[in-house]
């Protein structure tokens, strides 16, 4: 009966200091979202458009934070315009796409469809659906890696892995992606490589590249 009191008093003070001393660092810096901030990735992209048919390209994304507003909800809305660049010398406009927090989330809205890259406080294993403001089918992510990263010759400290994807069934399809962002800086580097092989009688299981897209983007210069 002692022990049952003794520990009903342990939980009764545990909760007494939440409630005094509330959390207060959610993590947001992960994204920080500010007019001016910019980020410039170096990037690698692999296109297949069928089998023999591919396509390598380098070149350079600039992403900055043009504007932000109100939205109807009250929230505070950040306006990105993308560039691309071969040398990054002349810069060619790519379109926008905008961030916001929305209930501890970062939601992204890019080519006309909401995904949450980040949900606040990031830690170890938390995971959650992507795509909860949509229609479409759940995505599932997870921050499945905490710490020091490399990305290209720098290496960032404070950095969290959310791994999307990680799939390869090796007969008809391969969806690996993933981005890292570092608290203070954002997005560091993201991964994406969707592909479908050749299913035909005569390639099923040769894993032959038919059709998809792989693109590295890895950050070279942030500021702001």
């Amino acid at each position: 009966m002692y022990k049952r009191i003794l520990i009903l008093c342990v939980l009764a003070l545990m909760a007494c200091e939440e409630t005094e001393n509330p959390r207060t660092d959610f993590g947001q810096d992960y994204q920080p979202l500010r007019v001016g901030l910019f980020w410039i990735y170096q990037v690698s992209e692999t296109v297949v458009f069928g089998e023999g048919d591919v396509e390598e390209n380098e070149y350079f994304l600039r992403d900055v934070i043009e504007y932000s507003y109100l939205n109807a909800e009250d929230e505070e809305v950040f306006v990105l315009k993308r560039e691309r660049s071969d040398d990054q010398d002349f810069w060619l406009g790519e379109g926008n796409y905008s961030l916001l927090v929305r209930r501890n989330a970062l939601v992204r809205q890019f080519e006309n469809q909401k995904t949450i890259p980040l949900v606040f406080p990031v830690e170890l294993g938390k995971s959650w659906d992507a795509m909860a403001y949509n229609s479409s089918n759940p995505d599932e992510y997870q921050v499945d890696f905490m710490g020091n990263v490399s990305a290209g010759d720098q290496t960032f400290q404070r950095s969290a892995r959310i791994l999307q994807e990680q799939d390869d069934d090796q007969i008809t399809f391969r969806n690996n992606r993933y981005e890292v962002y570092t608290r203070g800086i954002g997005m560091v580097e993201q991964y994406y490589e969707v592909f479908t092989y050749c299913s035909r009688n005569d390639c099923l299981g040769e894993m032959i590249l038919n059709s998809g897209r792989k693109t590295h983007l890895k950050i070279l210069v942030y500021g702001g």
